[in-house]
Formats: structure tokens, sequence, C-alpha cells
């Protein structure tokens, strides 16, 4: 419907009597060139799926003159405004209900409330606003406002002007776009149940955050009074540098921080007057290094007893990790205060483990074939080979610690050489192995290793003295995942190669009654490539070449079972005692330099059976414990078969 006077419906006032119009319309269309619809004082209006549209300049889509209106669903649009608000007749006091209705001012604001008015607006179940010029409610004039937003995400700014007040309370609702005051104006902000605003405040005088709600800057911001009901505030992306000015702060609450130490730039929270309460900082971790020796101020208060701590204690930069250091009224990250970091950890583990994964796949003469001494002369053959072991490592030195678990695969054949009485094999051998790595922080790393080898073995029955070499090839691929300070996860990879060997003496001896002891002795030793990378968060690393040298001495003692149809059972047990050499094993992480340091000695105790199912056909068990400085392995697995031919 139009009207002659420019406004599509309008809802007066008696003059004399004061008493209001009233109006219901609903599934309709209201046009109008001024306004579509104007509702005076004590007057009153309810919209269903209604749509209003003005289409004059300046024109607003909805005019309250003090009024009461509402809508659900439907728009209002205006080429200025959406919806003005005003006080008339020296009645000042209105009301406005917006229940998943789409306000559009096309060149103004959505909304603005102007002229002293006093009115209280309802935006909820997913009501819209737009603003040609950005400002989605304009509180102007002396006008006072309170709005209430539930179940709405809005987009566009907040603004009151100097001589009004705007009081908006969010719940399980969200701004995107800045809260702007101007000074002599007033402004508060309430965000519960869930609520996100992301945008900057500009001297709003209280604002409060509760604990499931969130408050995104995007910009220096201001408040008089902050309020954290244990919510949040996020001082920008981790690569914005905001500061967030406060009088006063109290309550408990999150505040999480952006940072580039190298530049010894980061996020600061300044406090002019008292603080109170316990707060958290959950400051960015970063792969680079801080400037060197430098304090790094994050808060600065004027008093008032609050304390404020790293959330999970520290926060990572590069090599190393800071602790939260309190001067006065100020906190500053210290660089006094540093251990190494989660990141560094795992480039030490990733590192330092490439030698046990080569001994877990290294396989000894009984590891591999069983008792060759079953194989009466016919020692050609094929075997194959699983094993499972775990490692417990703890480096006193570094403080480095971690959990290793592998299970691998290895495969082979051999066959005696032509010359030599039958007493010397010779073989090929393959095989693959992973390892998983299990770090504190939820950091972790995996190992795929792929290996080729050969294997001489020269067996004097006769005598029962033997000498088995191997030598392997190996291809690692590495892959870190590194949990750091503020919850993220930094990754890096690198693939390099390493080269190692066994040569084990001993001799097998009989006893009395089908008991045997077999001493033995081993050397063993590998080189692993260094080799560059960079993780994803720019942390620079150089694994460095690593180098083992692994000695051992010890002994096997069991006794030989003769069974039904020619089977043979033999059972052991053994021990020994090892020793690690290797000593300097440097890695770099951005330059600073570390040591790996797994040398020392431990004990190992094993039992196994080995057991000839026919002639052709063996199959063998072995089972292992060691425990010494730096490393413990809780439990070492090997499964083997052997068919002969």
């Amino acid at each position: 419907m139009t009207h002659s006077s420019g406004r599509g419906l309008t809802l007066g006032t008696d003059g004399a009597t004061r008493e209001g119009s009233h109006a219901q319309v609903s599934n309709s269309s209201i046009t109008g060139t001024a306004a579509a619809v104007l509702v005076s004082t004590e007057s009153t209006l309810n919209l269903l799926n209604t749509d209003l549209v003005a289409t004059g300049a300046n024109s607003s889509g909805l005019v309250l003159l003090s009024g009461t209106a509402s809508a659900q669903g439907g728009s209002i649009t205006g080429v200025e405004e959406g919806i003005t608000v005003r006080s008339s007749g020296g009645t000042a006091a209105g009301s406005l209900v917006l229940s998943g209705t789409r306000v559009t001012g096309q060149n103004g604001s959505a909304i603005e409330l102007t002229g002293n008015s006093t009115t209280t607006v309802d935006i909820l179940n997913g009501t819209t606003l737009s603003a040609g010029n950005g400002t989605i409610i304009d509180v102007l004039n002396a006008s006072t406002a309170t709005v209430n937003v539930g179940q709405s995400n809005l987009t566009g700014n907040l603004k009151v002007s100097g001589n009004s007040t705007g009081n908006f309370t969010f719940d399980n609702g969200g701004l995107t776009g800045d809260f702007i005051v101007e000074q002599g104006g007033t402004g508060t902000l309430a965000l519960n149940n869930g609520s996100l605003f992301t945008g900057r405040m500009e001297n709003v005088q209280d604002a409060s955050i509760d604990s499931t709600s969130h408050w995104m800057m995007t910009g220096d911001s201001s408040v008089t009074n902050l309020n954290m009901n244990g919510g949040r505030v996020t001082l920008g992306d981790t690569d914005s540098f905001y500061t967030l000015n406060l009088e006063t702060l109290s309550g408990n609450g999150t505040f999480v921080m952006g940072s580039n130490f190298a530049n010894n730039e980061t996020d600061f929270i300044n406090i002019t007057g008292e603080a109170a309460g316990n707060h958290d900082l959950l400051i960015s971790a970063s792969g680079t290094d801080p400037a060197a020796g430098v304090p790094l101020q994050v808060v600065h208060t004027g008093g008032g007893g609050a304390q404020f701590s790293l959330l999970g204690g520290a926060v990572d930069l590069g090599a190393y990790s800071y602790s939260l250091k309190q001067e006065g009224d100020d906190w500053f990250l210290d660089p006094e205060t540093r251990t190494i970091s989660p990141g560094t950890k795992t480039v030490m583990a990733l590192s330092g483990t490439a030698p046990t994964v080569f001994y877990g796949e290294l396989t000894t003469l009984r590891t591999r074939m069983g008792e060759l001494r079953y194989s009466e002369g016919r020692s050609a053959g094929v075997w194959m080979r699983a094993h499972s072991n775990q490692y417990n490592v703890a480096d006193a030195s570094s403080g480095v610690g971690y959990t290793q678990n592998q299970q691998g695969m290895s495969f082979g054949a051999d066959a005696p050489l032509p010359w030599g009485d039958g007493q010397w094999l010779i073989g090929a051998l393959a095989g693959y192995s992973k390892s998983d790595l299990n770090l504190s922080h939820g950091s972790s790393g995996t190992i795929d290793s792929y290996y080729l080898g050969g294997y001489a073995t020269w067996l004097d029955a006769k005598s029962g003295y033997y000498v088995d070499t191997v030598i392997k090839y190996n291809r690692y691929q590495n892959d870190a995942k590194v949990g750091l300070s503020d919850g993220t996860r930094a990754k890096g990879d690198y693939d390099n190669h390493g080269i190692g060997g066994s040569v084990e003496v001993g001799r097998h001896i009989k006893l009395k009654d089908n008991y045997f002891v077999e001493p033995f002795a081993q050397i063993a030793g590998t080189v692993i490539q260094s080799k560059d990378y960079r993780f994803s968060n720019d942390m620079e690393a150089d694994s460095g070449a690593t180098r083992s040298l692994l000695g051992k001495a010890g002994a096997t003692v069991g006794k030989t079972i003769h069974l039904d149809e020619g089977r043979i059972l033999q059972p052991y047990l053994k021990a020994a005692l090892a020793h690690e050499f290797a000593s300097n094993n440097k890695v770099k992480v951005n330059e600073n330099s570390f040591n790996n340091d797994l040398s020392g000695s431990r004990g190992e105790l094993g039992a196994g059976v080995a057991l000839s199912l026919s002639r052709d056909f063996q199959v063998h068990a072995d089972f292992e414990y060691s425990n010494g400085k730096n490393i413990e392995m809780p439990y070492s697995m090997n499964v083997g078969l052997r068919y002969l031919w």
C-alpha cells in the first residue's frame, strides 16, 4: 500500500486523548517515499512476514516516534536508514523487536537512534543488519539505546555519539565490526552464552566476557573497565601486534597474544589503574629465537595485585622455552629462564633414534637363523624374522626423554661357499621397520626405515667357534610433529641414509647332559648422514652426522633336547653387558648447538627357544630386556622361520 503523505502507513496519536493507533500486518508489502511506515507515540505495529520499502531520497523503511514495533520475518529497507528511532511529544521511551528480519539502510545506518530517544532494541533469531555507511546501529543526539542481540550474527560497526549511551548485550550472538564510543559518550558491552565479538573497542566504558564467550581484537583497543568472567580475549592474529589499553581489569580470564620475538614485537596489555584476579596468557609459539638476552614485556599494570601466568608454564620460541617473570607491576618473558623447547627435543630425538632403529633391525646369528648346527651341513636356505622393540630414552644431560616403539620384518637367503668344507655361509637380507616416537607436550615422530644388507658366517661345527659379520645400508624417512605451548603443531620431515655393520665372535661349548654354553663378543657401529631441514613454523634444524659404536660381551646357556621323529628343542638363557662409546653427536636448532649423548653401559637379559620341526624347517623365538644409563629396553621380541634345502 502507499499513501499520499509519502508514507505507506501512518499510525498516529490522538492529540486530545493521547491514544495511539495499533496495526497488525501479515504477509504483505508496504511502500512509501519518505517512509514505508511511521509509528507515533503510544502506537503499536506488529509485522509478520511483511516487507517495508522506502524509495525516496533520505527515506527510512520504518520510523518510530517513541512508538513500539515488532517484526517477525520479512524485511525493512530505506534509501538512507533502514529504521529511524526518534523521541516525540515529550515521550522518549519506545521499543523495537526484530526476529529473523532483514534490515537494510542502503546509504546510511541500518538502525539510527536520535533526537533524545530512549529505546530498547531486541535483535533476535537470525536477524541481519546491513548498512551502506558501515554503521549498523548509530546512537546519536543524547539518545539512549539498550540493545539485546540473541542468536544473531551481525556485521558492521556500533557507534555511540558524544552525548549518548549505548548498552549492548550479546546472548549467543556475534558481531564482526568495531564498537566506537565518541568522547563524552557512554558505551557498554556484555558477551554471554557463547558470543563472539570480532573487532575493535574504542573508548568503551565497561565490557564483560563470560566463560563461554570470546573477543577477537582486530586493532588497538581501549576499555575503561574490563571484567573477565572466565572469558577469552585474543589480541589479533599471530602476525599482528596490538595494544589493549585498560584502566581496570577484574575477574579471571585468558588473553591470547601474538609475538615475533626475533624482532621484539608482541601484543601488549597496558593497564593504567588497578588490576585484580588471576589471568592466563597464551602467547603464540614461534620457530624463531628471540633477540638475544632481551626480556620482552607483555603486561603492565598500575597495581592491584593481579596475577598473570603462562598457560602450560612456558612459551616455545625456537630452540628454547621461556617462562614469565614479574618485576613490580610488570610481566616479562625472561631469557634467563629458558629450557630446551619441545621442537629441539623432537629434533634431538629423531637424530638420536636412528642408532636404536639400526640395532633393532640388526640380526645376530641366533636371532637371524636360530641354530645352524641343526642343518648337518645342509646350510642353504631362506628365512624371515619379525621383531618388536620398545626403548625408553631419558638423556639426563639435555632433559630429552621419549618412548620409541619399533616393529619390523626381515627376509634373507643364504648358501654355503663351495670351498672351506662348508664352514662359510654367505647371504643377503632386506627389510623394513617403523618406529613411533612419543614425546612430551603432544610431540611425536615417525621413522620409516628400509634396508638392504649382506652377511658372512664362519661356523666350525667341530670346535664350536664362529664368526658372524653383517653389513647393512639404511634409508630413513623421518617425520616429526611438535606440540607447541600455544596448542598449535609444527611439522618437519627429511630423508637420510646410514650404513653400519656388526662383527660377532663366539664359541659353542657342549657340556654334559646336552647342556651348552656360548660365550660371545660383538662390536657394532653405524654412521647416519647429517641433514638440514625446516619445520612449518620456520624453525631450522641440522641433525648432524650421528655415530654409534656399541660393544657387547656375554654368554648364552641352554640345553639341546632331542624329541621324537628327529625333532630338536633348544631353550636358552643369555646375559650380556653392552657399552655405547659414542658421546658426541651434535645437532643444531636455529644455530644453537646441542649434544645427543647416549653413551654408557647397560645390562641385557634374554631368553629364547629354537625348535627344529624337521630336517628342513626351523622356528625360533627370542625375548630380551635391557636397562642402563639413558636407555631402557622393556622388551624386545623376535620370531623367526628358516627353511633349508
